[in-house]
């Protein structure tokens, strides 16, 4: 059997004697999109953040391509996270916005351009590198979002409620668009959405944070 892009093993977290999280496991294949449904309130962002090294757990452990993340900080996890509303930085144009995490790891200024032309190009924004993320629409912002979470090609992307506060025709139609991009960049990705229809017109495969708890996934 291959190794799979993310696992996730009994993990479960409590919050002042309050579990939120029980005994909750996933297996994600490389290159696959899972979507966890549940209802606000259910422990859908905790997962993410006791992937990403945001919350510990205080059981269980979390695997990214083999590797025990178990002590290895945020930084270096290799997780892309794109959250609810984009949170795009206001002070940086669209490319600016992309290229943030490559200035980060220090990428050449050459390879940074690169990179973010290519992404542009493959959310279908290159005619929009200078623009002011202000006057963005929703849907351009989403794009945006995803785009920087991907800049540095992490092994896996994480989602939570990517299109929240978008109107219904729009969101299922970004939906889509957001499959196409996640799939052509080759991204492992875990989604969490309270909407069905999104979860799969996105995923490949989607399940019940219920179901993961009880042990059936």
């Amino acid at each position: 059997m291959t190794t799979p892009g993310l696992e996730i093993c009994g993990v479960t977290v409590s919050f002042n004697g309050s579990r939120v999280l029980t005994d909750v496991s996933l297996r994600v294949e490389r290159g696959e999109i899972v979507a966890v449904l549940g209802p606000s309130g259910s422990g859908k962002s905790t997962l993410l953040r006791v992937i990403a090294g945001l919350v510990p757990a205080s059981s269980g452990s979390v695997h990214v391509d083999g590797n025990d993340m178990s002590g290895i900080p945020t930084h270096r996890r290799g997780v892309g996270l794109v959250f609810q509303n984009n949170q795009l930085f206001p002070h940086l144009d669209v490319a600016d916005n992309v290229a943030y995490g490559l200035r980060i790891a220090r990428i050449t200024a050459g390879q940074r351009r690169a990179r973010v032309a290519a992404l542009l190009a493959l959310i279908g924004m290159s005619d929009h590198a200078t623009r002011d993320v202000a006057t963005l629409s929703g849907g351009e912002a989403a794009r945006v979002a995803l785009a920087r979470s991907l800049a540095t090609t992490p092994r896996i992307l994480l989602l939570d409620e990517p299109l929240s506060g978008l109107d219904h025709d729009l969101r299922y139609s970004l939906a889509q668009e957001l499959r196409r991009v996640i799939h052509a960049a080759g991204s492992t990705a875990l989604l969490v959405t309270h909407d069905p229809l999104e979860a799969e017109r996105i995923a490949d495969r989607v399940v019940r944070l219920t179901e993961l708890s009880s042990g059936t996934s």
